[in-house]
């Protein structure tokens, strides 16, 4: 779940993947994989429960270690240093700031699009009615991260520009502080904070990603990795692929298990898996179409200083 808060004059200085703003990770043996991941990634946090990515690496002698960062721009600067080796799923905002800051990075794995698991949020008892009554209002949106494009679309869909809302920029845990308080008029959420808020809080939706933005999920790994490795990274993608159909067909079973290990009610966790496709498949040039639309949107509003082709990204695909 990505908090970037960046400020036009550093934009890419607060994203230069510099070593000291990363944990620092002892390099472990050539047979050992390391794996980054955040508490929320779905799919990879499953296997890193059950063990079954040990089991299928085994007969490779690779073992694997498992380091957990906070948000996702962190840990592809822990990639991009060589402090890990892959990146679990992080949301397709923050491949583009990584791009733009020069890392070199290999995309090898997506989750297809979920345009219904981050969405514009307003209280229950809240008298707006359209994106375009948002005008002059206060809301709530994660700086850089996939809620922040989907807020660009969605006042750009209504006719309303940026300039004409009062965005309050928060980390999604402090988004949810402000929502609850009523310090906003609106936030701008993804799962599970989304589901968490329409249960708990009598949230609405206001305006989800359908027809504005797909928020799909990707896994990347290091160049060096990529290209040494590639044998353990078709195991680690045909391992994704047969969780995502376990979730897929066996949303509570799914759901009980990550509850405990996120705290949060079963419940909840299986609408928010509901509203994900968990669909893992390759990655293609012609599919990065929207890491283009996001890069530009974000140049538009001086996020990033300068254009950037994101399909001048390396891709690896399981033989």
């Amino acid at each position: 779940m990505p908090a970037l808060l960046l400020s036009r004059r550093t934009a890419l200085a607060g994203l230069i993947l510099a070593a000291t703003s990363v944990p620092s990770l002892a390099q472990d043996a050539s047979n050992t994989v390391r794996i980054g991941l955040q508490r929320s990634s779905t799919l990879t946090a499953i296997l890193r429960a059950n063990g079954e990515l040990e089991k299928a690496l085994a007969p490779l002698k690779v073992k694997v270690s498992w380091h957990e960062f906070t948000s996702g721009l962190p840990l592809l600067e822990a990639l991009n240093l060589g402090n890990i080796d892959v990146s679990a799923d992080v949301a397709d905002t923050v491949p583009v700031f990584a791009q733009a800051a020069g890392a070199k990075l290999v995309y090898f794995a997506e989750e297809a699009a979920s345009p219904g698991a981050q969405a514009i949020l307003i209280p229950g008892n809240s008298a707006i009615k359209s994106v375009g009554e948002l005008k002059g209002r206060k809301v709530a949106v994660t700086k850089g991260a996939g809620s922040h494009f989907l807020l660009l679309a969605a006042l750009k869909d209504a006719g309303v520009t940026f300039k004409e809302i009062a965005p309050a920029y928060l980390t999604a845990a402090d988004g949810r502080a402000a929502f609850v308080s009523n310090n906003v008029d609106a936030w701008v959420a993804w799962d599970p904070f989304l589901t968490i808020a329409q249960r708990q809080s009598g949230a609405k939706v206001l305006r989800d990603g359908n027809g504005l933005s797909g928020y799909k999920r990707y896994y990347l790994a290091s160049g060096k990795f990529a290209a040494d490795r590639g044998d353990v990274l078709k195991v680690f993608y045909q391992k994704l692929d047969e969780t995502g159909r376990w979730v897929n067909a066996e949303p509570k079973a799914a759901a009980a298990l990550l509850s405990k290990l996120w705290g949060i009610d079963a419940d909840i966790v299986e609408q928010a898996l509901k509203n994900r496709t968990h669909k893992v498949g390759i990655v293609t040039k012609e599919g990065l179409g929207e890491q283009q639309r996001i890069a530009d949107a974000f140049v538009s509003e001086g996020v990033l200083p300068k254009r950037i082709d994101t399909t001048e990204v390396r891709i690896w695909t399981p033989q």
